[in-house]
């Protein structure tokens, strides 16, 4: 029997699986591939996750994901979960991937002794061909990377975390994240007649941008963005430290800023759809529901199908945002009901009953 541990403000429980959409807050424990399905379609605004790299954990269990015999085998079992994921999505949501490397110990793994096995880059190949659209690769830059004794081969300092959306027009609250401008002076005004490259100049293939991003700062005489500049593709975030028994948890500032782009502060109690922020220059505007409905608002759903020590579910407690997690490993369940409930008392103080549940 799948447990299914509901985790609430007021009390965790379990019941026997079957669908939940109704709790607001749970952890599913079993097998993604099983479990997803059982998700309502269209239900979901964002997911953020880190699956099982290739052949680099064990997570104890017969059934997890990342000990295939080869790379190949390894892209077909992600991308399983990726077709639910892509069912689930809302029109309007997006998932943030994070995803690391393996090297090679000989061609039957996939690439010759010693190479990369390039596993994220044949995922989202795949992922493209199967409708996704890669919006961003952001390069996560570790401080602090772990040692390598290796002499013929740099060390790896950096993993990616792949930005992901099914449509076109998808929610992303840019003014949430923004960040403020090294210099706070201007390069000195513009005037509207200055000439911008905003057509290509000869030198420019087709698919290269323009340069007119700032036109209507620099004409003002402004640095930039009175709410900030647009942060950039590199995160410099040192790896977490975790006192408990999960050996690949992941730093808390690497959810937030997904978390605050993708998952709405606030949708439609109705319809689903996301309120969005009214677009202001001197302060950060406020959330307008987009449809007609009069129904009122509840906080956007994030969901993490490979939950692990629930580091994605502890940030969504800290920023107010609803969640669903998914964790095959029931002792890596227990350990992120024990953090969850501790990021309710932090957030919601004496309305947690932090009852002990035995998965």
């Amino acid at each position: 029997m799948t447990v299914v541990a509901n985790v609430s403000r007021r009390r965790i429980y379990c019941r026997d699986d079957r669908r939940v959409d109704d709790v607001d807050r749970h952890l599913l424990v079993g097998d993604a591939r099983t479990l997803l399905p059982t998700v309502a379609t269209a239900t979901v605004d964002c997911v953020i996750t880190s699956p099982p790299y290739f052949l680099l954990r064990n997570y104890q269990h017969h059934q997890q994901l990342g000990l295939e015999r080869s790379v190949d085998q390894w892209v077909t079992e992600l991308r399983v979960v990726m077709k639910q994921l892509a069912r689930i999505l809302k029109p309007t949501g997006g998932v943030w991937l994070n995803l690391g490397d393996s090297y090679s110990r000989g061609p039957r793994y996939g690439a010759p002794a010693k190479s990369l096995l390039l596993g994220p880059e044949r995922l989202l190949l795949d992922l493209m061909s199967d409708g996704w659209i890669v919006r961003n690769k952001v390069v996560w830059a570790k401080p602090n990377p772990m040692p390598a004794s290796m002499k013929d081969r740099l060390t790896c300092s950096w993993e990616p975390v792949y930005f992901l959306v099914r449509s076109a027009d998808y929610y992303f609250d840019l003014d949430a994240v923004r960040e403020p401008h090294v210099s706070r002076k201007a390069r000195g005004r513009v005037s509207r007649e200055a000439k911008y490259e905003s057509a290509h100049p000869q030198w420019a293939g087709p698919l290269a941008g323009t340069n007119d991003g700032l036109r209507r700062t620099r004409e003002e005489g402004r640095a930039g963005h009175p709410l900030g500049k647009n942060p950039t593709d590199v995160w410099r975030l040192a790896t977490a430290t975790f006192a408990g028994s999960h050996f690949a948890v992941y730093p808390e500032r690497l959810i937030e800023r997904p978390m605050q782009l993708s998952c709405p502060e606030r949708v439609c109690n109705q319809c689903g759809r996301p309120w969005y922020r009214e677009r202001r220059r001197e302060r950060l505007g406020d959330m307008h529901a987009d449809c007609t409905c009069n129904a009122g608002w509840q906080p956007g759903l994030v969901l993490d199908p490979f939950l692990g020590s629930g580091t994605t579910a502890v940030v969504a407690e800290r920023l107010g945002r609803r969640w669903k997690g998914i964790e095959l490993n029931p002792a890596f369940a227990r350990l992120a009901e024990q953090r969850i409930v501790e990021a309710q008392v932090r957030s919601h103080g004496d309305d947690v009953d932090a009852t002990k549940v035995a998965a």
